[in-house]
Order: C-alpha cells, then sequence, then structure tokens
C-alpha cells in the first residue's frame, strides 16, 4: 500500500503486522472512541441529515404513481429515476457498472476516501446514527469503558436494554427501506394490511435484514469498513502521491514531544496528546500514514484542530491534503493517470447517454419457428411460421400493429394474436408470413418488419424468410 510516512513515529512499521481491532492475543478489541466535535463533525452531521432524510424518503417518492428507484433482483425488475429497465436492457447495466467502477477509481485517485467518511450508508448510520444514541445512554469513551467492566448491576442492565432496544427498533426501521427499495413500498404495507401470514416470504426477509442490520451495528461495526467492504482494500492500488486524504504533516510536527510550561519548544508542532488516535472509530494512529483502516472521517482533523487552538499554533497539522504536497509543498496537479481515467470515463459515460437516449419503449424478436419449412399458398405465394415476442417496457398500455416493409408481404396471425400489451408486459404469439414467390430471389431472404403503436413507429425487427428460389 501506498502511504506517506512520517520520520519518527514506529519507525520498524510494526502498525502494519496488526490491526487495532485485533489484540496480541488473538481477540477483539473493542474500539471506544471519543465523542468528536468541531467544524467538519458539524458538517458531516449536516450532510448525514441530508441523505438519511433522502434514503429513507425514496421509497415513497414516486413518478406517475410509480416508484423513484426499485431493484427488484428476485423478479428482474429495475426503475432508476423512474424509468424502468427490463432484463433486454442488461447490456446498459453492465455498461453502467463499467462506467461506475471506472467513476469510483477516478474519485479515489483524485479525493481517497471521501465517500466512506462522508457518504457511505455505513458509516453515516454508524458514526452519525448508533454512536450517537450511545453516547447519550452510556456516555463518552471513558463512561462506555467503565460501564462495560462493571458486574452486572440494575443500572448496567437498564442502560443496556434501553441501547439493544433503541438499536433494534433503528435496524428494523433500516430493514423495511431497504426492502422497500427491492419489492416496492405497495408491496411492503400489504404486509403491514394483510399480516405476516399473508406474506410470509416477505416477513421473513424483513426480519432477517432486521437482525443482520442489528448484528452489524452492535458488534460487528467497524469491522465491515475493515475486513467486508473491498473498497478499502482497493486503495492501496488506487491511492498516489498526488490523492487527497486526511494526513499528517510531518515535516511541521515531528519530532514530537510532551509541551512545558515556560519552555522554549524546539520539538514540532505534535505534542504526542494522541487526541486523534483517541476519536478514530477504527482505532488506527494516522501520524502512522495513510492505512488501509482510515475511513477519512475527519474526526482527527477536529480533534487536532482543537490541541492547536490550545497551543496557540497553526491549525491543520492533520488535514486533508497529498504526500507530494506534505512533502514538496505543491499545489494539485493534474497527472497523466488522471487524465487517461478522465477520458475513459468520459468515453464511457456518453456511449451510457447515447444508448439510454436512443433506447425504445417496445422491443420486439421475432424468428421462424424451428423445424417448420414454408408453405405454398394459393396465388403463387409462399408463408412461414413465425414466433414473436414483445415486450412492453413502460407504465402504459400498448396498442401494437406489425407489418412488413421488405418486400412487400402480408402477416396472417394465428388464433388472436397481439393487439396490445399491459404495461411492463410481454406478449408472445405466431403468426405467418406471406410473400410472392416473385419476389423470392435466394433460398434465405432478408425481411424487414416494423412495429406501431398508435400509428407511431416504435421498433423495427429483421428476420429470415426461408421460400423455393425463382
Amino acid at each position: 500500500m501506498y502511504t506517506n510516512t512520517p520520520q519518527t513515529p514506529d519507525p520498524e512499521g510494526s502498525f502494519r503486522d496488526s490491526i487495532a481491532t485485533i489484540a496480541k492475543d488473538g481477540q477483539r478489541n473493542w474500539i471506544y472512541p471519543k465523542k468528536p466535535s468541531g467544524k467538519l463533525y458539524n458538517r458531516r452531521t449536516i450532510v448525514s441529515i441530508v441523505l438519511l432524510t433522502l434514503l429513507f424518503a425514496g421509497p415513497f417518492m414516486k413518478i406517475d404513481g410509480h416508484p423513484l428507484m426499485l431493484f427488484n433482483v428476485l423478479e428482474r425488475k429495475f426503475i432508476i429515476f423512474g424509468i424502468p429497465f427490463w432484463p433486454q436492457d442488461f447490456h446498459l447495466f453492465v455498461l453502467a457498472m463499467l462506467t461506475f467502477i471506472v467513476f469510483i477509481i477516478l474519485f479515489t485517485v483524485l479525493f481517497g476516501r471521501l465517500w466512506c467518511g462522508w457518504a457511505c450508508p455505513q458509516t453515516i448510520f454508524m458514526e452519525m446514527v448508533f454512536r450517537k444514541i450511545e453516547y447519550w445512554i452510556e456516555g463518552d469513551a471513558a463512561q462506555q469503558k467503565a460501564l462495560n467492566a462493571e458486574s452486572p448491576n440494575p443500572r448496567k442492565f437498564r442502560k443496556k436494554l434501553l441501547k439493544n432496544s433503541i438499536f433494534f427498533i433503528i435496524s428494523f426501521f433500516i430493514a423495511n427501506t431497504f426492502l422497500a427499495y427491492l419489492i416496492g413500498i405497495d408491496e411492503l404495507k400489504l404486509l403491514v394490511q394483510d399480516g405476516p401470514g399473508m406474506h410470509a416470504g416477505t416477513f421473513v426477509a424483513l426480519i432477517l435484514f432486521t437482525l443482520v442490520f442489528f448484528g452489524v451495528y452492535i458488534k460487528f461495526r467497524e469491522q465491515a469498513c475493515i475486513v467486508v467492504c473491498p473498497y478499502g482494500r482497493l486503495q492501496g492500488v488506487l491511492l498516489d502521491k498526488n490523492s487527497v486524504v486526511i494526513g499528517y504533516d510531518y515535516k511541521r510536527g515531528e519530532p514530537r514531544g510532551k509541551i512545558h510550561k515556560g519552555e522554549e519548544r524546539k520539538l514540532g508542532d505534535c505534542i504526542d496528546c494522541h487526541q486523534c488516535v483517541q476519536v478514530c472509530p477504527t482505532g488506527i494512529d494516522i501520524r502512522n500514514g495513510t492505512q488501509m483502516e482510515c475511513v477519512n472521517c475527519s474526526a482527527c482533523i477536529d480533534a487536532c484542530d482543537s490541541i492547536m487552538d490550545r497551543i496557540n499554533k497553526p491549525k491543520g497539522l492533520i488535514r486533508y491534503t497529498s504526500e507530494e504536497a506534505i512533502a514538496t509543498g505543491s499545489k494539485f496537479k493534474v497527472t497523466t493517470r488522471i487524465i487517461a481515467y478522465s477520458v475513459v470515463l468520459a468515453i464511457l459515460f456518453s456511449t451510457l447517454v447515447t444508448l439510454l437516449i436512443i433506447r425504445t419503449d417496445v422491443e420486439a424478436t421475432i424468428l421462424r419457428t424451428p423445424g417448420m419449412l414454408y408453405q405454398d399458398q394459393p396465388g403463387g405465394q409462399v408463408s412461414n411460421l413465425y414466433n414473436v415476442k414483445i415486450v412492453n417496457k413502460t407504465f402504459k398500455e400498448m396498442p401494437v400493429f406489425v407489418k412488413v416493409i421488405e418486400p412487400k408481404g402480408e402477416i396472417k396471425w394465428v388464433g388472436d394474436g397481439i393487439n396490445e400489451i399491459k404495461p411492463q408486459d410481454i406478449s408472445e404469439g405466431e403468426f405467418f408470413i406471406i410473400l410472392n414467390k416473385t419476389d423470392i430471389q435466394t433460398a434465405k431472404t432478408k425481411i424487414k418488419l416494423e412495429l406501431y403503436s398508435n400509428n407511431k413507429l416504435v421498433e423495427t425487427a429483421t428476420t429470415n424468410f426461408i421460400g423455393p428460389v425463382n
């Protein structure tokens, strides 16, 4: 992993051999971060409130009566910003994922793990919801540690019961929201109206999601970022010397040492107070440089700035910066790597937008029925039998009409045929295409068909016609 390395702390780099959440005996080392405060923490709180409001309001937001966002994986039904997507749009999904991955790479190259600290749902819920409740009920880090060390007693029982109950209720609401994005808020309302007995699958999923979220925020916590999330591990190959990260200015801070009144200070600005370590939710020492566990939450910046204020030193000993800026004092510069990622992202994004613009509301698949030969018809004509599948990707009923364009021909439906397609539905049928023998020049003739709805061309299709050669 790339890291900016301070000059004096931990010269052997032993901090790389283990993580702060694992003790020497291999047991879980519980992290008790001090309650953060400061300008950046207040800003993160505001950002979190906005994002949480959007997250919980999302399932209730609709366009023309349909969800703004829906990710129904089981039924392969997706709605993004009110636009429905079908399995037939899988190529768009793949392209969108590639675009998103390149965007993440470029964003990380530029801004490090800014997403993790400011917008990741795991960080927001843990630090801005559950951790705040924990501080309110159990107190700050020292009080929490003392409470956990106490023998069982009524006071400890009440506090733990209250905290766990609130955590479970919030986890239940998060699970409901998560499920609403998967199956839709209307389906979720049916669970409430009809009871669990009528919707056992939905109820079981809701309980499982609730238990998972409860387990994450009551016990697993920062391990989700350190152990589970792949983004932190990707950081090692994505960051470079010009990436903006939370960095310790070792040139200004070293050599570190305690401050003494009346003594002329010959050391660096870092007074080795460990406040930056005590507020870290993953238990790292940012002075050792960029580490996989760091989620860029900025708590260490606020803690350090408050200490600098007290000792009349400039703020920014720990700040958002880059290794290049700390080492040389240079300003941000656009590198060849950034340009390359930007060009790739621009190409992918432009292609995605173009495909979305030309995406049709209807998709038709017309294929000759396998194993069927051509049939001679009266009047010097020949017919082939075809299977047709028409997908209506919209939220409205769509009348349809199919006709042969090249060469001129006639369509005769088997049965009632397809006259209209229900919203977000697939209609299948069979029809004969009848051509004049004089229009058949080869054993396999290419024919073109057009699909109309309300006298408007919505889709074109091509297929093969087999017949006798004149």
